[in-house]
């Protein structure tokens, strides 16, 4: 990982630690640790989308489909077949991770723009199913009565455990994550997101490559939905449209998308503009996340983490100017 990361991972860990402790006594902002909950469960698929869009360069707008599949499947195991949560869970993944590798294999040959169109494509058809497969989903009505997650026997019930527990899920993905961009498949990554003929003319196997990475983002995002059925308890189609695909593209990019800790920073910051301060805008929320992305998209191509490093080329480039 390298020690500035680990520096940051303590850095980061400390102050989760510590913020529901500085919230929960203050009425007005206790409520802040269920957003963050929710913000942890939704930085689980921005970490994967980070790792298909910023380092290997790969278009996805398909992100909520698969937090939904691994949703369904979960909320479907559990209160319709009494599968344990944890067990429900991993059936998820292993639905999400086939169902990528079968969109993948042919998606993944494509690129830019008709890229993006192929994974909105299947967004699309997975939420009419959630909508239309009313005998499973439950339909546009969705589903109640989800069982909670259980840990040495009993109910994870509380806001504050399911905090922990989140934020401690999402700590091991990021440790896990940073060690495979710092090993062969991330230089791999690397390679095909600068180019990706170069990267085949040295005997790099993009095709497969590509298809693993987008395996993986589904997978974290399966997880994510399995974590978000089991703390909500129900499920409405209306949650994993196309308009959350393109939220978790936001957050990305708001945060950097060349940049772990900036998918993370992208998400908490987000989920609480979305949350917290978007909701005064009601039917012109859309057009706030238009005017949000334009402004990233314009001033800030490189998100939140980049920031610095703006600050330090503009003192060197007034330096130089200086010199001359």
């Amino acid at each position: 990982m390298g020690r500035k990361n680990w520096l940051i991972m303590l850095g980061a860990a400390i102050f989760i630690g510590v913020f529901p402790w500085l919230v929960m006594p203050f009425k007005a902002v206790s409520h802040y640790v269920d957003v963050m909950v929710f913000a942890g469960i939704f930085s689980l698929v921005c970490i994967g989308l980070s790792l298909l869009m910023g380092y290997a360069g790969q278009i996805s707008l398909a992100q909520a489909a698969f937090f939904g599949i691994g949703a369904y499947t979960s909320g479907i195991l559990t209160s319709k077949f009494g599968v344990n949560p944890w067990l429900a869970m991993g059936g998820g993944t292993v639905v999400c991770a086939t169902v990528a590798w079968v969109v993948g294999v042919p998606s993944l040959r494509l690129k830019g723009h008709y890229l993006a169109m192929a994974t909105l494509g299947f967004g699309v058809i997975v939420n009419i199913i959630f909508a239309e497969e009313v005998n499973w989903t439950g339909g546009p009505s969705g589903m109640i009565d989800i069982p909670y997650l259980r840990m040495f026997g009993r109910k994870i019930t509380s806001d504050l455990a399911w905090y922990y527990l989140v934020w401690g899920i999402v700590f091991l993905v990021l440790i896990f994550c940073f060690h495979v961009l710092h090993s062969r498949v991330g230089r791999a990554l690397r390679a095909i997101h600068e180019d990706e003929r170069a990267a085949e003319s040295v005997g790099v196997p993009t095709a497969g490559f590509k298809v693993r990475v987008f395996m993986l983002s589904a997978v974290l995002a399966s997880i994510a939905g399995s974590l978000y059925t089991h703390y909500v308890t129900c499920l409405n189609p209306s949650s994993f449209n196309l308009m959350w695909s393109i939220r978790f593209v936001l957050m990305v990019m708001v945060g950097g998308m060349q940049s772990l800790w900036g998918a993370l920073v992208g998400t908490v910051l987000m989920t609480f503009v979305g949350n917290e301060w978007l909701q005064v805008f009601a039917e012109l929320e859309i057009l706030a996340y238009g005017a949000i992305l334009l402004v990233v998209a314009l001033f800030l191509p490189g998100g939140i983490v980049s920031i610095g490093g703006f600050r330090r080329k503009r003192r060197q480039s007034a330096l130089e100017g200086a010199g001359t």
